[in-house]
This record gives C-alpha cells, sequence and structure tokens, in this order.
C-alpha cells in the first residue's frame, strides 16, 4: 500500500492546517515503519521541509497555491484525470481542503471546517467562493472523509447530504512536548520573548472568527472595573490571517497599544512554556472545527476559558470556562473569575490537564491509518 499524503499545509507553515498534517505524518511513521509514504506538495521553491518529512520521497507540482486550485478546479469541471501527477500510488491523503481528480487512486479527504458557510463574511472572496464551489464536490469524490470533530461531520451531513457512514471522527492530539514545566523554564520564556508578569494569553492566526474585537473589548472592561491588575497584560501570539485590519483598527480606537503584546512568531519548541506563563488562556472564537490550542494550554497547565459555539464544548468538556462567544459582558466575567478564584484556578488546572491527556496523536494516526486500510481493502 503506497500512499502519498498532501504535506503542502505543512511545508508553507499554513497555521492549523500545517500542524495537523506535520504531527500526523510523524505519528504515522512512528507508528507504521512498514508502510510505505510519500509527501505531495506544490510549489517547491517556496516550501520548508521539517524532519521527519525530509525523510519522505516526495512528488510535487512547479504551481503556487491559486494556479495549483484553479488546475484542480478545471480538472474537476472537465472530469480530466490528474492521476498522472501520482505514479504507483494506491491512495492519496488530501489534507489541505483540495483534492485532485482522481480515477484509480483512491482517496481520503480530512474536513477541518467548513465556516466558509457558517460565516462567510469571516472569508476574502475568492476564497469563499472556490471552497463553496469544491468542498461539496471533494466531499462527494472522495473514497472516505476523516472530519476532526462531531460538529465538523454533523455539519458536512446537514449542510452538504453527505451519508453518515461515509464520514469518520478521528480527533487530533497533543504532542508531548506540551506538559507542565519548572518555573526556570517558564522565567526563561518570559524573558526571551519579553512577556509580562500577569498574562491572558491568546494563541492562534488573527483573522475574523477568531473574535478577537470581543476579547479586546471584554479586556477593556476589565480594565475600567478595576476588575483586573494593572500588570496584568493581554498577549496575542500568532500571525496576521487575512482581514486582520479590523482588529487593528479596533485596538488603536480602544487605545491599548501598550496594553496588548505581540511577541511576534513563536518557535514551537518555546510555546509550551509561553502556556505555561499565562494566568488565564482564552479562546474567544465564533468558529472552530477543533481547536488544538485549547487542549494545547490545558496540557501545560493554564487555567482555559474559551467560546462555548461549534466544537469547542466537544473539545473542552468541563475543563474550560465557557461563554457565548458574541457576549463581551460575559468573557470579562469568565476572565475575572479565573483571575481572581484561586479555588476555581486550581480546579480548572487539574481538569484541563486529564482532559488534554486523552488525545493524542498516536491515536490519531492509529484511526487514520485504519481509514487507509479500509479504503484500499474496498
Amino acid at each position: 500500500m503506497r500512499i502519498c499524503i498532501d504535506v503542502s499545509a505543512a511545508v508553507h507553515e499554513r497555521a492549523g492546517l500545517g500542524r495537523y498534517t506535520s504531527e500526523l505524518v510523524a505519528a504515522l511513521l512512528a507508528l507504521d515503519h512498514n508502510a510505505d509514504y510519500v509527501m505531495f506538495y506544490n510549489n517547491p521553491t517556496s516550501a520548508t521541509i521539517p524532519p521527519p518529512l525530509t525523510s519522505l520521497p516526495r512528488l510535487t507540482t512547479s504551481l503556487a497555491i491559486k494556479p495549483w486550485r484553479m488546475a484542480v478546479l478545471l480538472s474537476h469541471m472537465a472530469g480530466r484525470s490528474q492521476d498522472s501527477l501520482f505514479p504507483g500510488i494506491d491512495l492519496f491523503h488530501a489534507t489541505d481542503h483540495l483534492l485532485p481528480r482522481l480515477y484509480r487512486v483512491k482517496s481520503v479527504f480530512t474536513l477541518h471546517d467548513l465556516v466558509f458557510q457558517v460565516y462567510p463574511e469571516t472569508h476574502k472572496s475568492l476564497n469563499r467562493w472556490f471552497l463553496r464551489l469544491m468542498i461539496p464536490r471533494f466531499l462527494r469524490a472522495a473514497d472516505a472523509i476523516i472530519a476532526i470533530s462531531q460538529w465538523t461531520k454533523s455539519d458536512a451531513v446537514r449542510l452538504y447530504g453527505i451519508p453518515e457512514e461515509k464520514i469518520t471522527v478521528i480527533y487530533e492530539g497533543v504532542h508531548p512536548r506540551f506538559h507542565r514545566l519548572h518555573q526556570t523554564e517558564i522565567a526563561a520564556a518570559r524573558q526571551k520573548y519579553r512577556l509580562p508578569q500577569h498574562a491572558i494569553l491568546y494563541v492562534g492566526t488573527i483573522e475574523p472568527r477568531k473574535n478577537l474585537i470581543t476579547l479586546l473589548d471584554a479586556y477593556v472592561q476589565m480594565l475600567r472595573q478595576h476588575a483586573v491588575a494593572d500588570d496584568t497584560k493581554l498577549v496575542i501570539v500568532g500571525r496576521k490571517g487575512w482581514l486582520y485590519e479590523p482588529f487593528f483598527r479596533r485596538l488603536h480606537e480602544l487605545g491599548l497599544e501598550g496594553q496588548v503584546i505581540f511577541p511576534g512568531f513563536v518557535a514551537d519548541k518555546d510555546l509550551p512554556a509561553i502556556y505555561a506563563a499565562a494566568d488565564v488562556f482564552v479562546f474567544p472564537s465564533l468558529y472552530e472545527g477543533f481547536g488544538l490550542p485549547v487542549l494545547e494550554a490545558m496540557a501545560c497547565g493554564a487555567p482555559v476559558v474559551c467560546s462555548n459555539s461549534s466544537s469547542l464544548p466537544e473539545v473542552a468538556g468541563d475543563a474550560a470556562l465557557q461563554f457565548a462567544p458574541t457576549d463581551v459582558a460575559s468573557l470579562a466575567a469568565a476572565l475575572q473569575r479565573i483571575l481572581s478564584d484561586g479555588e476555581l484556578r486550581r480546579r480548572l488546572v487539574a481538569a484541563g490537564v486529564q482532559r488534554a491527556q486523552h488525545f493524542t496523536w498516536e491515536e490519531t494516526a492509529r484511526q487514520t491509518l485504519q481509514v487507509y486500510r479500509q479504503v484500499c481493502n474496498e
């Protein structure tokens, strides 16, 4: 069984999809030493291959992302096979919301989310147009679908009428590097990234669906009500995504330039210490297909506040304090409770560490391999 996995999101460092792909491939290689894996990616001139992907044979297309998307679109519309791009491949795993038109090669498609349908205003118009046109076609064309949460599966069934039996829910995992750390390691991270002694932390891309304007408004409400110590800063770790301009406009309107810290790029090896340094981790998203930073923060011993929307209650369980994502007062109250109630903090930290232990990339890989085998046997 020769399996080709699309690692484009990983080699082009595309946030959550890239993390999913790189962690899955690493876990598959560790689990299944006898399998024959090949990686595929577009635009090799701009790719950065992280280990252990460097050990894999590769197939590529020279096209950048937009031309590659259009080539796939036209192949589907014209019914023209792209099998020639994948010689000797038995199964192709589409991890990047992009499935080439395949006839002889079996396919598995990972569906991360359908936010472009539920909150279309959070996507750029061209991206929204492409995903709305092609995702239903990709889902119908795939031999099997992996959804990263029950919520995502339910959306696919509800919005597109995909048969439930075609979709397998396989959760993402937490890498072992995310764990509770010694105070010396936390102090070193604070110094390296110039973090405040007291921090409300967010980790993720700066884009509309992350609902960061609501977080700014809640933070200001806490400051005005003197519900938080003056030296408690808001720390936002993550790159700019798309449509980020309204967030920075609101930041300036509220006069928060000195109160919100942007550490810039944080290496994966330093993320556990960043999580552990936080007084509270907050994840206010309107919609998530999974919400991995919630579990990573829990594993590192940070008490978590997250919105009660989409997949987040499914992932966080009762180990996080939850709030309605559009309710500024509710978010402010939840943050203030954790910052002021030591017993609540201790309970959430203990519950979070235990909750995170239920999600491992090894189990993700094991269940994914079962899907591969099922598809190839069929």
